[in-house]
Protein backbone atom coordinates (compact mmCIF):
# COMPACT_ATOMS: atom_id res chain seq x y z
CA UNK A 1 0.00 0.00 0.00
CA UNK A 2 1.54 3.29 -0.96
CA UNK A 3 0.00 5.55 1.59
CA UNK A 4 0.43 3.72 5.09
CA UNK A 5 -2.56 4.19 7.29
CA UNK A 6 -1.43 1.69 9.86
CA UNK A 7 1.80 0.67 11.93
CA UNK A 8 1.71 -2.67 10.19
CA UNK A 9 1.64 -0.62 6.81
CA UNK A 10 4.29 1.55 7.65
CA UNK A 11 6.45 -1.59 8.55
CA UNK A 12 5.25 -3.33 5.05
CA UNK A 13 6.30 0.41 3.48
CA UNK A 14 10.18 0.45 5.41
CA UNK A 15 10.97 -3.18 4.43
CA UNK A 16 10.25 -2.66 0.27
CA UNK A 17 11.24 0.63 0.44
CA UNK A 18 15.03 -1.37 1.55
CA UNK A 19 14.47 -3.95 -1.00
CA UNK A 20 11.63 -6.80 -0.10
CA UNK A 21 10.82 -8.95 -1.81
CA UNK A 22 13.69 -9.03 -3.41
CA UNK A 23 16.14 -8.84 -0.36
CA UNK A 24 15.58 -10.76 2.76
CA UNK A 25 15.62 -7.58 5.71
CA UNK A 26 17.44 -9.07 8.28
CA UNK A 27 15.81 -7.18 10.89
CA UNK A 28 13.68 -8.68 13.90
CA UNK A 29 10.35 -7.84 13.90
CA UNK A 30 10.45 -6.38 17.80
CA UNK A 31 13.70 -4.52 16.23
CA UNK A 32 11.24 -2.80 13.85
CA UNK A 33 8.38 -2.02 16.37
CA UNK A 34 11.02 -0.19 19.09
CA UNK A 35 12.48 1.61 16.47
CA UNK A 36 9.18 3.10 14.97
CA UNK A 37 8.18 3.57 19.00
CA UNK A 38 11.16 6.41 18.91
CA UNK A 39 10.61 7.13 15.82
CA UNK A 40 6.93 8.59 16.93
CA UNK A 41 8.67 9.73 20.24
CA UNK A 42 10.51 12.37 18.17
CA UNK A 43 8.12 13.11 15.38
CA UNK A 44 5.86 13.72 18.42
CA UNK A 45 8.34 15.82 20.63
CA UNK A 46 10.01 17.68 17.94
CA UNK A 47 7.45 17.71 14.97
CA UNK A 48 4.82 20.64 14.35
CA UNK A 49 2.34 18.23 12.69
CA UNK A 50 2.81 15.70 16.04
CA UNK A 51 1.03 17.55 18.30
CA UNK A 52 -2.22 19.45 18.68
CA UNK A 53 -3.01 22.58 20.36
CA UNK A 54 -5.86 21.47 22.20
CA UNK A 55 -8.15 23.29 25.60
CA UNK A 56 -8.85 21.12 28.15
CA UNK A 57 -10.90 21.48 31.54
CA UNK A 58 -10.62 19.74 34.83
CA UNK A 59 -12.95 19.59 38.22
CA UNK A 60 -11.24 20.22 41.00
CA UNK A 61 -11.97 17.96 43.81
CA UNK A 62 -11.15 17.82 47.82
CA UNK A 63 -8.54 15.69 47.51
CA UNK A 64 -6.61 18.05 44.94
CA UNK A 65 -7.62 20.86 46.99
CA UNK A 66 -6.31 18.66 50.67
CA UNK A 67 -3.32 17.80 48.61
CA UNK A 68 -2.33 21.20 47.37
CA UNK A 69 -2.58 22.77 51.05
CA UNK A 70 -0.51 19.91 52.18
CA UNK A 71 -3.21 18.94 54.70
CA UNK A 72 -2.65 14.98 56.07
CA UNK A 73 -4.86 12.76 58.22
CA UNK A 74 -3.62 15.37 60.94
CA UNK A 75 -3.10 18.84 59.74
CA UNK A 76 0.71 20.01 59.81
CA UNK A 77 0.28 24.34 59.57
CA UNK A 78 -1.25 23.51 56.21
CA UNK A 79 2.42 23.88 54.19
CA UNK A 80 3.34 20.20 53.30
CA UNK A 81 3.07 16.88 53.16
CA UNK A 82 5.90 14.91 51.71
CA UNK A 83 9.70 15.16 53.32
CA UNK A 84 12.84 14.16 51.26
CA UNK A 85 15.88 13.17 52.62
CA UNK A 86 19.19 12.68 50.15
CA UNK A 87 22.58 11.71 51.35
CA UNK A 88 25.87 12.68 49.51
CA UNK A 89 28.62 10.76 50.10
CA UNK A 90 29.31 9.14 53.43
CA UNK A 91 28.13 11.67 56.19
CA UNK A 92 26.22 14.74 54.17
CA UNK A 93 22.63 14.26 54.59
CA UNK A 94 19.88 16.68 53.47
CA UNK A 95 16.34 16.98 54.61
CA UNK A 96 13.97 19.29 52.93
CA UNK A 97 9.67 19.30 52.62
CA UNK A 98 8.13 18.80 49.18
CA UNK A 99 4.91 20.64 48.41
CA UNK A 100 2.28 18.30 46.64
CA UNK A 101 0.07 21.13 44.99
CA UNK A 102 0.21 19.35 41.71
CA UNK A 103 -2.75 18.20 39.41
CA UNK A 104 -2.19 15.16 37.60
CA UNK A 105 -2.18 15.17 33.65
CA UNK A 106 -2.80 12.64 30.74
CA UNK A 107 0.36 11.38 29.54
CA UNK A 108 -0.10 12.56 26.08
CA UNK A 109 0.24 16.21 27.15
CA UNK A 110 3.81 17.28 26.13
CA UNK A 111 3.49 20.91 27.09
CA UNK A 112 1.10 23.58 29.15
CA UNK A 113 1.24 27.06 27.97
CA UNK A 114 -0.98 28.84 30.18
CA UNK A 115 -3.95 28.42 33.23
CA UNK A 116 -7.37 30.43 32.57
CA UNK A 117 -7.91 32.26 35.29
CA UNK A 118 -11.26 30.92 37.08
CA UNK A 119 -11.39 33.02 39.37
CA UNK A 120 -12.62 36.97 38.75
CA UNK A 121 -12.08 40.52 40.29
CA UNK A 122 -14.52 43.72 40.91
CA UNK A 123 -13.88 44.96 37.19
CA UNK A 124 -14.75 41.64 35.63
CA UNK A 125 -17.38 39.58 37.04
CA UNK A 126 -21.32 39.09 36.80
CA UNK A 127 -21.58 40.76 40.02
CA UNK A 128 -24.71 43.61 40.60
CA UNK A 129 -21.67 45.59 42.10
CA UNK A 130 -18.65 44.94 39.34
CA UNK A 131 -17.75 47.94 37.04
CA UNK A 132 -19.09 45.67 34.06
CA UNK A 133 -22.35 44.85 35.16
CA UNK A 134 -22.92 49.00 35.68
CA UNK A 135 -21.42 49.68 32.76
CA UNK A 136 -24.14 47.66 30.86
CA UNK A 137 -27.19 48.63 33.00
CA UNK A 138 -26.56 52.58 32.96
CA UNK A 139 -24.79 52.80 29.15
CA UNK A 140 -25.59 49.96 27.00
CA UNK A 141 -29.16 49.13 28.07
CA UNK A 142 -30.30 49.18 24.84
CA UNK A 143 -28.56 48.82 21.47
CA UNK A 144 -26.95 52.14 19.92
CA UNK A 145 -26.66 54.03 23.18
CA UNK A 146 -23.24 54.51 22.81
CA UNK A 147 -19.81 54.21 20.88
CA UNK A 148 -18.28 51.43 20.16
CA UNK A 149 -15.04 53.20 20.24
CA UNK A 150 -16.10 54.56 23.55
CA UNK A 151 -17.24 51.14 24.99
CA UNK A 152 -14.10 49.19 23.41
CA UNK A 153 -11.90 51.85 25.07
CA UNK A 154 -13.77 51.12 28.35
CA UNK A 155 -13.38 47.06 28.09
CA UNK A 156 -9.66 47.82 27.24
CA UNK A 157 -8.86 49.88 30.05
CA UNK A 158 -10.78 47.35 32.89
CA UNK A 159 -8.87 44.70 31.19
CA UNK A 160 -5.48 46.57 32.08
CA UNK A 161 -6.70 46.88 35.51
CA UNK A 162 -7.33 43.48 36.12
CA UNK A 163 -3.94 42.18 34.44
CA UNK A 164 -2.31 44.24 37.06
CA UNK A 165 -4.40 43.80 40.06
CA UNK A 166 -5.06 39.79 39.35
CA UNK A 167 -1.89 38.01 39.07
CA UNK A 168 -1.07 35.15 36.64
CA UNK A 169 -1.84 31.71 37.75
CA UNK A 170 2.09 30.64 38.27
CA UNK A 171 2.83 26.54 37.47
CA UNK A 172 5.35 24.51 36.81
CA UNK A 173 5.42 20.97 34.16
CA UNK A 174 7.36 18.58 32.83
CA UNK A 175 5.89 15.96 30.92
CA UNK A 176 7.98 13.00 32.52
CA UNK A 177 6.60 13.44 35.92
CA UNK A 178 2.70 13.66 34.14
CA UNK A 179 2.20 16.66 37.23
CA UNK A 180 1.01 19.93 36.62
CA UNK A 181 2.15 21.87 40.06
CA UNK A 182 -0.11 25.24 40.51
CA UNK A 183 1.48 27.70 42.98
CA UNK A 184 -1.54 28.88 43.80
CA UNK A 185 -3.55 29.79 47.53
CA UNK A 186 -5.24 26.59 47.57
CA UNK A 187 -6.81 27.54 50.64
CA UNK A 188 -8.57 29.78 48.27
CA UNK A 189 -10.34 27.26 45.75
CA UNK A 190 -13.75 25.81 45.72
CA UNK A 191 -14.18 22.57 45.37
CA UNK A 192 -16.30 21.36 41.49
CA UNK A 193 -14.20 24.52 40.32
CA UNK A 194 -13.09 24.16 37.06
CA UNK A 195 -9.41 24.73 35.36
CA UNK A 196 -8.68 25.20 31.95
CA UNK A 197 -5.41 24.84 30.65
CA UNK A 198 -3.93 26.03 27.29
CA UNK A 199 -1.81 22.58 26.21
CA UNK A 200 0.13 21.11 23.16
CA UNK A 201 -1.46 17.42 22.85
CA UNK A 202 0.52 14.47 21.25
CA UNK A 203 -1.71 13.13 18.15
CA UNK A 204 -2.19 9.10 18.49
CA UNK A 205 -1.18 7.90 15.16
CA UNK A 206 -4.04 4.90 16.06
CA UNK A 207 -6.90 7.49 16.49
CA UNK A 208 -5.44 9.64 13.41
CA UNK A 209 -4.24 7.37 10.74
CA UNK A 210 -2.67 10.44 8.36
CA UNK A 211 0.34 9.96 10.99
CA UNK A 212 1.71 6.88 9.73
CA UNK A 213 2.00 8.32 5.81
CA UNK A 214 3.93 11.72 7.10
CA UNK A 215 6.50 12.12 4.97
CA UNK A 216 9.11 12.63 7.62
CA UNK A 217 7.96 9.14 9.67
CA UNK A 218 8.31 7.47 6.74
CA UNK A 219 12.11 8.97 6.09
CA UNK A 220 13.17 8.47 9.40
CA UNK A 221 11.58 5.38 10.47
CA UNK A 222 13.55 3.59 6.78
CA UNK A 223 16.97 4.75 7.42
CA UNK A 224 16.37 3.84 11.37
CA UNK A 225 15.84 0.18 10.06
CA UNK A 226 18.27 0.48 7.27
CA UNK A 227 20.99 1.08 10.54
CA UNK A 228 19.82 -1.56 12.47
CA UNK A 229 19.66 -3.97 9.63
CA UNK A 230 23.51 -2.60 8.96
CA UNK A 231 24.20 -2.95 12.41
CA UNK A 232 22.67 -6.94 12.25
CA UNK A 233 25.08 -7.63 9.84
CA UNK A 234 27.85 -6.31 10.92
CA UNK A 235 28.58 -9.35 13.27
CA UNK A 236 28.47 -11.56 9.98
CA UNK A 237 31.54 -9.31 8.11
CA UNK A 238 32.75 -11.38 5.23
CA UNK A 239 30.18 -14.18 5.43
CA UNK A 240 29.14 -14.78 1.94
CA UNK A 241 25.79 -15.53 0.92
CA UNK A 242 24.37 -17.85 -1.08
CA UNK A 243 25.79 -16.97 -5.26
CA UNK A 244 28.55 -15.29 -4.06
CA UNK A 245 26.76 -12.10 -2.85
CA UNK A 246 28.01 -10.13 0.35
CA UNK A 247 26.19 -7.86 2.27
CA UNK A 248 28.67 -4.97 3.60
CA UNK A 249 26.94 -4.06 6.91
CA UNK A 250 29.25 -1.21 7.85
CA UNK A 251 28.94 0.44 4.77
CA UNK A 252 25.12 -0.03 5.11
CA UNK A 253 25.19 1.00 8.80
CA UNK A 254 27.19 4.20 7.89
CA UNK A 255 24.80 5.32 4.96
CA UNK A 256 21.91 5.21 6.82
CA UNK A 257 23.64 7.12 10.08
CA UNK A 258 24.39 9.72 7.44
CA UNK A 259 21.25 10.06 5.89
CA UNK A 260 19.65 10.29 9.66
CA UNK A 261 21.84 13.38 9.94
CA UNK A 262 20.49 14.91 7.33
CA UNK A 263 16.70 14.10 8.04
CA UNK A 264 17.18 15.40 11.63
CA UNK A 265 18.77 18.38 10.47
CA UNK A 266 15.98 19.12 7.95
CA UNK A 267 13.46 18.70 10.85
CA UNK A 268 14.97 21.45 12.87
CA UNK A 269 15.04 23.67 9.97
CA UNK A 270 11.71 22.95 8.11
CA UNK A 271 9.20 21.39 10.79
CA UNK A 272 10.54 21.68 14.04
CA UNK A 273 9.03 25.32 16.05
CA UNK A 274 11.54 27.33 17.24
CA UNK A 275 12.24 28.93 20.36
CA UNK A 276 9.99 31.96 21.16
CA UNK A 277 13.36 34.25 21.12
CA UNK A 278 14.48 33.62 17.68
CA UNK A 279 11.19 34.44 16.13
CA UNK A 280 11.54 37.98 14.87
Amino acid sequence: MAKPASRSDLINYTKRQLGAPVLEINVADEQIDDLIDDALQIFQERHFDGVTKDYIKYKITQDDIDRGRGLTDTEVSGITTTTVTKTVGATTEFKFEENSNYLPLPPDIIGVEKIFHFDGSATSTNNMFSVKYQLFLNDIYYYGATELLNYSMVRTYLEDINFLLTTQKQFRFNQRQDRLYIDIDWAGVTKDDYLVFDVFKAIDPNSFTGVWNDSFLKRYVTQLVKRQWGQNLIKFQGVKLPGGVELNGRQMYDDAEKELEIIREQMSNTYEIPPLDMIG
